[in-house]
């Protein structure tokens, strides 16, 4: 009989976390409460000093949560994972679990323009700096960025909005050669079409609000820990390998081994700032769970089909999507997303700005929303709404051009997609 963990993903999705025993509910359980009840003190002040397994505060854990963790735990092949309040939240925690007032980050220019705005404007007023790598520089050049301040790489699988795909192996080993960690955002592929942990990388993230939930129904995001990073190979990460006097002096490398950085990240930044899910966030998300692997593949296919025809298309300046023959990055595709590249195109309607307004405004199917990767078909233009704050300078480096159009594929049938798509272009021109 197979253990849990050689199940394969599709069967993770719905049977991991929550194992109901002889009369319990089948169905995972909504534990609507912010505290618990102990026996006696002395249970109680072990579980405060982390000598023990269990819930202290649902600020900190709750078995619903708890739950859904193991899953997607599960699902990334990780050894333990930290569900926050929303994705956002999520890069904070992953970043600043390991980072400080004067030492610096290494990132991808080529990121959600959320996780800019908070690593090089929010995070600078902590002390920390970002420096930013273009996709085109080289092995040296992203080197010469690196420090004995340096705590990370951190890249995006597959990069909202300009699809770019980033080379997991390589960003590894290069932070590997120096000793520090590479986080991924795996938002956009999910574990169903992209592990990265299989390819080097040390912590994933996600925005759960994404594929994972959906449905657009709840916010939420989540950290998964490889457990593969030697935390006190080289001295770099005292937080984690010297004593923590909030917790009179426990040393999580000692403790806990390879969930010593998930383990900080819950009992000391989630007990202190409080970016917790609602249990009732962490059951919707679960329900997504259960059908993720469906809906990203019908997703996946929709969105090339869609992709095809706007290539073909000659109200069609350019379109963009990892799963052309066209794309520039084909060979990182075929390496790390060969099953699918997720349901979101990025393209330009002839015509610039104006006739990208005008198609967005004459379509029917597709709804405008400050969203993307949920069960319907949505679109938005972010260079004047999720990438807004950013200087021209940051939207090239980023590569949001000003008629660049995101349309996120639902799961819909893809002939009405089309057609709807169809009748908006033709009105575009106009």
């Amino acid at each position: 009989m197979k253990d849990q963990k050689d199940y394969k993903i599709e069967t993770k999705a719905v049977q991991s976390g929550y194992t109901p025993s002889n009369g319990q509910p089948r169905v995972l359980p909504i534990y609507q409460s912010t505290t618990y009840k102990y026996d006696s003190s002395d249970y109680l002040g072990e579980l405060f000093d982390l000598k023990v397994d269990g819930h202290m505060y649902s600020r900190i854990s709750n078995p619903t949560v708890s739950a859904v963790e193991e899953r997607i735990s599960d699902m990334e092949g990780g050894v333990g994972a930290l569900c926050t309040s929303s994705g956002q939240a999520a890069t904070f925690i992953s970043v600043f679990n390991i980072t400080s007032c004067g030492q610096n980050i290494i990132a991808s220019t080529t990121i959600y323009g959320g996780s800019t705005n908070l690593l090089a404007f929010t995070m600078k007023r902590m002390g920390i700096e970002v420096r930013f790598a273009t996709p085109d520089m080289t092995d040296e050049q992203i080197e010469a960025l690196i420090d004995d301040k340096t705590r990370l790489i951190f890249g995006e699988t597959i990069a909202n909005p300009v699809l770019k795909v980033f080379d997991i192996e390589r960003y590894a080993n290069l932070a590997h050669r120096h000793g520090i960690p590479l986080i991924v955002d795996n938002t956009f592929a999910t574990p169903v079409l992209c592990r990265p942990f299989e390819f080097g990388a040390d912590i994933v993230i996600h925005s759960t609000t994404k594929y994972m939930d959906g449905h657009a129904s709840v916010v939420g995001g989540v950290i998964v820990d490889s457990g593969n990073f030697d935390w006190a190979a080289n001295g770099r990460y005292p937080e984690l390998s010297t004593p923590d006097e909030s917790y009179h002096g426990i040393v999580y490398t000692e403790s806990f081994g390879k969930k010593a950085y998930i383990t900080k990240a819950r009992t000391q930044l989630m007990r202190d700032l409080g970016m917790t899910p609602a249990p009732i966030a962490s059951y919707i998300l679960n329900l997504g769970l259960e059908s993720l692997p469906l809906r990203i593949v019908r997703h996946s296919e929709n969105a090339l089909a869609v992709a095809r025809y706007l290539e073909s298309s000659d109200k069609v300046a350019w379109v963009n999507y990892p799963g052309l023959e066209s794309s520039p990055d084909r060979d990182l595709v075929k390496k790390y997303l060969p099953n699918g590249q997720s349901g979101v195109i990025s393209f330009g309607v002839k015509g610039g700005r104006d006739a990208a307004v005008k198609f967005m405004d004459s379509l029917r199917l597709a709804q405008i929303v400050v969203h993307v990767a949920d069960a319907r078909t949505s679109v938005l233009h972010p260079a004047s709404t999720t990438h807004r704050q950013l200087t021209d300078e940051q939207l090239v480096d980023a590569g949001v051009s000003p008629d660049l159009i995101r349309m996120s594929i639902g799961i819909e049938n893809v002939d009405d997609i089309i057609a709807d798509i169809e009748q908006a272009l033709i009105k575009s021109q106009k």
